[in-house]
């Protein structure tokens, strides 16, 4: 087992120099210092992940647009709402480790999926296939493919 962490350790993190490497050691060296690996099942873990991602959304629950835009600019609910964040990352980054799930490559793989599914041409500006810009769009393509 590693040694115990100290301030120091923490120093460096940036997402400009911290590798998602980093943060996997990171959180499977916090779990083992404290013996949690035997509650680490992928089943707990999702659960758990899920759980803070409610907290998360708890966070913004009955904000409008423009006020959950404006957490931004309030300090103390940006910091709250980063721990949110760093808690489902966590979460995550623990399943990843317990399952061989190598996050970057599924994340890039799942965005390859995502851009031949929603592709740009057809969904810029529109939230999903009921959108009637969607449809609009949609039609378009059908019309110039005909031509």
């Amino acid at each position: 087992m590693n040694a115990p962490f100290d301030a120091s350790d923490f120093a460096q993190f940036s997402d400009e120099t911290t590798t998602v490497a980093d943060l996997k050691r990171l959180v499977v060296r916090f779990a083992e210092e404290r013996d949690w690996g035997r509650f680490h099942t992928p089943k707990n873990l999702a659960a758990s992940a899920a759980i803070e991602a409610a907290e998360l959304l708890e966070r913004f629950q009955w904000l409008t647009p423009e006020e959950s835009l404006a957490v931004k600019d309030d300090p103390e609910a940006l910091n709250a709402v980063a721990e949110e964040i760093a808690d489902v990352a966590s979460y995550l980054f623990n399943l990843c480790d317990k399952l061989g799930v190598d996050f970057a490559s599924a994340f890039a793989a799942k965005t390859r999926k995502n851009a031949e599914k929603y592709p740009a041409a057809l969904f810029r500006g529109v939230y999903g296939a009921d959108d009637p810009a969607y449809k609009n769009a949609k039609k378009q393509s059908r019309d110039e493919k005909r031509r």
